[in-house]
């Protein structure tokens, strides 16, 4: 079973052997997590993802998808890219967000990774409801079959990590 670690923090801080980005889907960076581990760890990660869209990615990574890069300057090993979706009233997206936990648990038992740190997960300028997040985010990475031995839930405010806490504790819903 997954053990759950909750931090409030910086995911680029984090001495993991894989940091999950919260990418859109061009891999070529952006705001929030995705700008600060583009930032972080240097143009190593963007050579990766350039690559990755002359190959394999051409019209970009779909959302609910994961793929794997260097980790460039960071202390992780490896980035897990995944795409999240944007959260919308009027169309239940939660089996997307639910894929992102699973692909990129799956990635990294791919590599070998046994610790991952994962940021909520589109609860930042993509909507979705942080309480919502938080819940299908603990329970995925709870239910998944993966060889990971310690996940942690990096979350950059006492927002987030009350979220996470109550999800983590039974009370998120």
């Amino acid at each position: 079973m997954v053990r759950i670690v909750l931090v409030r923090g910086d995911i680029t801080a984090e001495a993991v052997d894989a940091v999950v980005n919260a990418a859109n889907s061009s891999l070529l960076g952006g705001g929030g997590v995705d700008g600060a581990i583009h930032r972080e760890g240097g143009p190593e990660i963007l050579a990766a993802c350039r690559d990755l869209r002359r190959s394999h990615y051409g019209k970009g990574l779909p959302t609910g998808h994961a793929v794997a890069t260097t980790a460039g300057r960071l202390p992780a090993r490896h980035v897990i890219h995944t795409v999240g979706p944007v959260w919308s009233a009027s169309e239940d997206r939660s089996g997307l967000l639910v894929s992102c936990y699973r692909e990129s648990l799956r990635v990294a038992d791919e590599l070998g990774a046994r610790t991952v740190a994962f940021p909520a997960v589109s609860t930042g300028v993509y909507g979705w409801p942080l309480d919502d997040g938080a819940r299908i985010a603990v329970g995925t990475v709870r239910a998944a079959e993966t060889e990971v031995e310690e996940v942690r839930f990096v979350l950059f405010d006492a927002t987030a990590y009350a979220a996470f806490e109550a999800a983590a504790s039974g009370d998120g819903g």
